[in-house]
């Protein structure tokens, strides 16, 4: 029988750099820009999913009116508002090591991020990763964002491998519960807020610290040739 080899898909906030709260603010600019109050806990749990449901959900709970123009105005500000946060972005201790780690190992990876690319370049960059030879699916791409699959639905197929093969790896319960819409196994990361158990009740069966401890259990998950 042949042996099934494993591939990593990584969400890129709170996952492989240091960015989750870099987005909490630059959403808090938008958002007090149009003048709509939210407490800062509130936005931090929607940190992870698509940008047009995250600002639905967000003015849902406002009880504010929603329209379309609303929306693309939260969204183009808050990018504006994230590029002048960029330069504190850091890398997450341990996943440049861990990505270059998969790579000589022979083992396949992707990025799927529910930020668009104007977002997620910076971050990009920062890790060194070169969207141009490194299978990145962003936001621009899909239909749909987390939760729902299609990022990392993408993302295997950019890789040629099957979805149920492939891990999941992400930070928050929209990265692990659109896993389990894609049928994939997900690990989750504590680097990004979200507690151990909110992670593993969404569905990941694996939690660490952040990129760095994945690296030091990787034999454990199946990342090895």
């Amino acid at each position: 029988m042949d042996r099934i080899n494993t591939a990593f898909l990584f969400d890129l906030d709170g996952t492989l750099i240091d960015s989750v709260y870099q987005h909490v603010l630059a959403w808090q600019e938008a958002l007090d820009h149009e003048g709509i109050e939210l407490s800062v806990w509130r936005i931090h749990r929607k940190i992870g999913m698509s940008g047009g449901l995250f600002a639905n959900m967000l003015l849902r709970e406002t009880g504010l009116a929603i329209s379309p123009e609303l929306l693309e105005r939260l969204r183009r500000r808050h990018a504006e508002a994230f590029r002048g946060l960029a330069g504190r972005v850091r890398p997450l201790p341990g996943a440049q090591e861990l990505l270059s780690h998969l790579t000589a190992a022979g083992i396949p990876w992707a990025i799927a991020t529910s930020g668009r690319i104007e977002t997620a370049r910076s971050g990009l960059e920062a890790l060194g990763v070169d969207p141009d030879t490194v299978p990145v699916v962003t936001r621009d791409q899909v239909k749909y964002a987390k939760p729902d699959p299609d990022l990392f639905l993408a993302a295997a197929e950019r890789l040629g491998v099957a979805i149920e093969t492939a891990i999941v790896v992400g930070d928050s319960v929209w990265d692990i519960l659109a896993a389990r819409r894609a049928r994939a196994l997900s690990i989750g990361l504590l680097s990004g807020g979200y507690g151990q158990d909110e992670l593993e009740r969404a569905g990941a069966f694996r939690v660490y610290e952040d990129p760095a401890s994945l690296l030091e259990h990787l034999d454990e998950v199946g990342g090895r040739r």
